[in-house]
């Protein structure tokens, strides 16, 4: 298996088909090698679908394949729980919700696949959120970059990010929340990343899942990794 892409579906729905099926137009234009593991744990007692739809992909599609369990944290828990799944040289992570451009997939395989890159990722140039999603992404950013100033990203949030397999062995991410993006690039300082530039689309259908108490949680871990050197559970 060349690589998986990890779909982050949670919450999505029925519009997670349309979603899938861009991506695998995209992903094998590079390689007929290819896995899309798709990430639909859910909330118990929840009117949540999600996983409904995406079992009926994998179903219909050999390339697919499901994770879908109740869920014992937030977005860091559904992305570890994909990419233990992850057997690939390369592992790509991505939401499934739109706002990333599909087709950076492509640029991001480009470079890790012709470079010494253990990471290749990208980053908000231009985009379509509103005041609060623009204001807490420049909050993160900042602060990340003033407490870890060896680590150059202008963006530890964005995706797509494509990593190399032997690259995530040597991480220790516990994150169950929204840190984890944060926290592999924490994990990535002693190795070698590239990241561009992209255009961030307007988050259409739902409101954000990231609320203030996320916020919170994320300074407070930010924080906390700086003086203690890790995020312990």
């Amino acid at each position: 298996m060349l690589g998986q892409t990890i779909i982050l579906c949670y919450g999505l729905g029925s519009a997670i088909i349309e979603f899938v099926s861009r991506t695998e137009a995209c992903v094998k234009e590079l390689t007929d090698n290819y896995e899309l593991v798709l990430v639909a744990n859910y909330l118990e007692g929840s009117d949540d679908r999600t996983r409904d739809f995406v079992a009926q992909i994998a179903d219909e599609n050999p390339k697919c394949k499901t994770v879908c369990k109740p869920k014992e944290g937030m977005m860091g828990w559904d992305m570890r729980s994909g990419m233990d799944e992850a057997t690939g040289k390369y592992i790509c992570i991505i939401d499934g919700d739109g706002q990333f451009p599909i087709e950076s997939i492509a640029a991001c395989y480009e470079i890790i696949s012709t470079t010494d890159n253990d990471l290749v990722k990208t980053y908000r140039a231009k985009g379509g959120d509103g005041f609060y999603r623009k204001l807490i992404s420049r909050v993160y950013n900042v602060l990340f970059s003033s407490l870890f100033p060896g680590i150059n990203t202008k963006d530890a949030n964005s995706k797509p990010k494509i990593l190399t397999a032997s690259a995530y062995e040597q991480m220790s991410l516990k994150s169950d929340d929204w840190f984890i993006d944060a926290e592999i690039m924490l994990n990535v300082r002693d190795l070698k990343f590239n990241e561009f530039p992209i255009e961030f689309y307007e988050l259409a259908g739902r409101s954000s899942f990231v609320k203030l108490p996320a916020v919170w949680e994320f300074i407070k871990n930010l924080v906390e990794y700086r003086l203690g050197g890790s995020k312990e559970k």
